[in-house]
């Protein structure tokens, strides 16, 4: 069970998420014996939510076949109307008085139906895209939730007044994910909790149909996909914990309970308000008739309803102050960083700890980190298109359709590579260095002679263009060599992968071993080694020079729709992108010495069509990931211990790329932090993308994010020297600008003296120092005590008559006390 800690808090005005009354403090995963495993969900095609639950039973889709008989009386059916395309969801409202439906055409939101008259009383069009739509009730009021897809295919939550029907009242674009979003809402909390179908996060949200608002309280990522979301009824909520609600999670083999609580101790009333009962407020005939009587309430919810298997564990307390999480062995909890067993399909469990994830501080750091597990140092980077002089605009002509295995084009610090969509295999290439609206007339091109399959810059000559065709044996991919000049490997159609000797203009060895098409392959950051992944589901590692034949092979992604990979951590491990039997996209990670073992680590990210290209940057040990036609560019950290990927912020773009490729280390500019910089090809644009850390003393040399970076444009030895069994390293220079101090070597700025209130030293002293520190500052707020004061002026006794009969004893007016100085507080210095 994964428990989604909740504090009470005011809500707080920002564009991420927000603090409302249902904020969450820290989000971690829960006693496992609380799931129903041991399950096989059905794959049945419908847009429902494929599990529903009372407080006593749990309804849901399965693999096996099976039928349900009875026998009854049954009130006959009436027809509510028709509609013009498929109908996909529909919803009461709570007062059982109006039904609202969605369908396929044009989205439509809601038909608004009275069982009275039959008929639509409002309708109108919601969601410009047609795919899946889903409605729900806002409680009684006559307010809706419509979620749906919006024209450029971003998943997007409406709020709509049945009173003003003709616009929505609020409109919140969520992702671009192409799944399905489930909603279920809680009209007592106000709580709306969204599950994309395929995909392991759930958002929660706080709607307010009156200001309008949606506020975003946290999101949880769970191991398994989502396959169907059902509420469990409040009366079976554990309240004395707290637990304000409850979402059973439909996984492929579980069924998981997702529990929210607010960290309060006893019962809190304002949490639990009554809630509807279980018995009917009146009969079938009776409602058919026009009897609108209402579900009595229950009162006072102290004792909650089991339900099977999803019993609430209690919160693990913040006191556990060691490094290690505790393991499934030792605690029943288990750990967020806890991996998939090699060949194992489950993903790993990540919360997220960056901006997006919706996550407060932890009274203690280090239990937090504990439940967390460690985050990225990147895990604010911020991607961002450049301004508009820097882009290439009025491209025409692009080809859009070149094989999977092929980038869409190539770029390097000089120069980009487009290819274009008239025949004859036209290339433009463009220089980067003069941006601007390209002339409606012809642009520099070169004609290739047969349609481009892949293309590549030669990283020691950015002049040299290398490109494959269809007009010899039809290739896949090329790479260069990364350390030797002038060799060059192709993966071809006969499943054989050739390296070129470009000086001789010869072949000089071929690699055996594949049983199906090559989707990718890569050479190692040394250049001894050769990495394969193809369609057989076939992992292969190669040292060309000892053997044609694989020396390592190993279980790659299950799906056969694409792959990539590419070496990461010094070389040490491949990461692999691909798919799984269900098509969700996924990474994972290998040891490169142990492949037959499987991957260490996978995680999966969404269900999208097209194949994640990944770029890694070796100085950062950051890895990108993109498809070609999508908005979302993911980003982790990639480390050589658990959990081996750090999520950190992703970029979005409004519009899908058609392709996306990152420009050499040294393009960045070091002076705003910037560690990477890509080209995000649109329909006719070319705009660079530019990822940075935002930092305070930007005027210093960040060393820690620029450590030397490899000498990359210039060959470490000769094609022919590496063939003949020789190595070699290339150098590496510093990026640090000569006018520019390395952050390490900064002057040590001086504590700043932090101010403390006064309640916190004045607690600390006595009554009696109190009460003297009152006086001096009232005292000290009469004045200077050269002023003269009032009695000064006045005409009275004589001055021997103010003396007491107790002599020289008496009280004295025009005597003034001097204030003394307050003490500093505690461990301040003293003047």
């Amino acid at each position: 069970m994964l428990h989604c800690v909740l504090s009470n808090r005011a809500p707080a005005t920002s564009s991420g998420p927000s603090k409302t009354e249902f904020s969450p403090d820290v989000g971690f995963p829960s006693l496992s014996q609380a799931w129903i495993g041991g399950i096989r969900a059905g794959s049945i095609t419908s847009c429902g939510n494929h599990v529903k639950a009372s407080c006593r039973w749990i309804a849901f889709n399965a693999e096996a076949a099976g039928e349900t008989q009875g026998k009854g009386s049954c009130f006959p059916p009436a027809a509510l109307g028709s509609h013009e395309d498929q109908l996909q969801s529909l919803a009461w409202k709570r007062d059982g008085r109006l039904l609202g439906t969605s369908c396929k055409v044009n989205a439509q939101p809601a038909a608004i139906l009275t069982a009275m008259s039959l008929v639509p009383l409002q309708s109108v069009s919601g969601h410009e895209n047609n795919k899946d739509s889903r409605l729900l009730w806002m409680g009684s009021s006559d307010c809706l939730i419509s979620v749906g897809f919006s024209q450029m295919r971003e998943r997007e939550v409406k709020l709509w007044d049945v009173r003003q029907f003709s616009r929505a009242m609020l409109t919140v674009a969520l992702d671009t994910s192409p799944g399905a979003a489930i909603p279920l809402y809680d009209a007592d909390t106000g709580l709306l909790v969204l599950a994309g179908k395929g995909e392991n996060l759930l958002y929660c949200f706080e709607a307010a149909p009156a200001q309008p608002a949606l506020t975003q309280v946290t999101q949880c990522r769970t191991e398994g996909s989502t396959r169907g979301l059902a509420a469990v009824p409040r009366l079976a909520l554990d309240v004395m914990a707290c637990e304000v609600l409850r979402i059973l999670q439909l996984t492929d083999t579980a069924l998981v309970p997702v529990s929210y609580l607010v960290p309060r101790k006893d019962f809190h009333e304002d949490l639990f308000p009554d809630c509807a009962g279980m018995l009917p407020a009146t009969s079938a005939q009776a409602w058919w008739a026009g009897d609108s009587q209402q579900v009595s309430v229950t009162r006072g919810l102290s004792s909650p309803v089991a339900l099977p298997g999803a019993a609430t564990a209690p919160c693990p307390p913040f006191s556990n102050t060691s490094n290690t999480c505790p393991t499934d062995e030792g605690s029943g909890y288990s750990s967020p960083s806890s991996l998939a067993s090699p060949g194992s399909t489950a993903t790993s469990l990540s919360a997220s700890t960056g901006p997006s994830s919706g996550f407060a501080s932890s009274p203690s750091q280090k239990s937090l980190q504990c439940i967390l597990g460690p985050s990225s140092r990147f895990r604010h980077a911020q991607g961002r298109v450049l301004h508009r002089d820097t882009h290439l605009t009025n491209l025409r002509g692009l080809s859009l359709t070149t094989p999977g295995e092929c980038d869409g084009f190539c770029a390097n610090h000089q120069r980009v590579a487009l290819p274009l969509l008239s025949a004859g295999g036209q290339i433009a290439v463009l220089e980067l260095s003069k941006p601007g609206r390209l002339p409606d007339t012809a642009v520099p091109t070169i004609q290739n002679g047969a349609a481009v399959a892949d293309l590549s810059w030669d990283p020691f000559d950015p002049q040299r263009l290398a490109v494959a065709g269809e007009d010899g044996h039809k290739i896949y991919s090329i790479r260069f060599h990364p350390v030797a000049s002038d060799l060059l490997v192709s993966s071809s159609y006969d499943m054989t992968v050739r390296i070129w000797e470009l000086s001789a203009g010869r072949e000089v060895l071929c690699l055996q071993g594949h049983t199906d098409q090559i989707f990718s392959l890569s050479w190692s950051p040394d250049g001894k080694k050769l990495a394969t992944v193809s369609k057989d589901g076939r992992l292969r590692l190669y040292e060309p020079r000892r053997s044609p034949k694989p020396e390592q092979e190993g279980p790659g992604p299950e799906g056969g729709r694409g792959a990539r990979l590419v070496w990461v951590c010094s070389g040490d491990y491949l990461l692999v992108s691909g798919f799984d039997s269900r098509s969700e996209r996924r990474i994972l990670l290998y040891r490169a010495q142990a492949l037959p073992d499987g991957p260490l680590s996978v995680l999966g990210l969404d269900v999208a069509p097209s194949t994640l290209l990944p770029f890694y940057d070796e100085d950062t040990s950051v890895v990108f990931l993109t498809g070609k036609g999508d908005t979302r560019v993911f980003l982790y950290e990639v480390t050589p211990e658990p959990p081996y990927f750090l999520e950190c912020n992703s970029f979005t773009s409004n519009e899908p790329h058609k392709g996306f490729v990152f420009l050499p280390k040294t393009a960045c500019e070091v002076r705003e932090v910037e560690f990477a910089r890509a080209l995000r090809l649109g329909q006719s644009t070319l705009e660079p993308v530019a990822f940075h850390v935002p930092r305070v003393k930007k005027e210093y040399f960040q060393d820690d994010i620029y450590p030397p970076t490899r000498v990359w444009w210039e060959p470490a030895l000769s094609g022919s020297a590496w063939l003949a069994g020789k190595d070699g390293q290339q150098r590496h220079a510093s990026m640090r600008p000569a006018d520019m101090t390395p952050v390490s070597e900064a002057p040590k700025e001086a504590p700043t003296r932090k101010f403390v209130p006064a309640s916190v030293y004045l607690e600390e002293k006595s009554d009696e120092q109190k009460k003297e520190e009152l006086l001096n500052a009232m005292v000290a707020r009469l004045g200077n005590r050269d002023d003269p004061l009032p009695q000064d002026s006045f005409e009275g006794v004589d001055e021997d008559e103010w003396v007491g009969a107790g002599g020289g004893g008496g009280y004295d007016p025009c005597s003034r006390a001097v204030p003394s100085r307050p003490s500093p507080p505690p461990g301040l210095p003293q003047d």
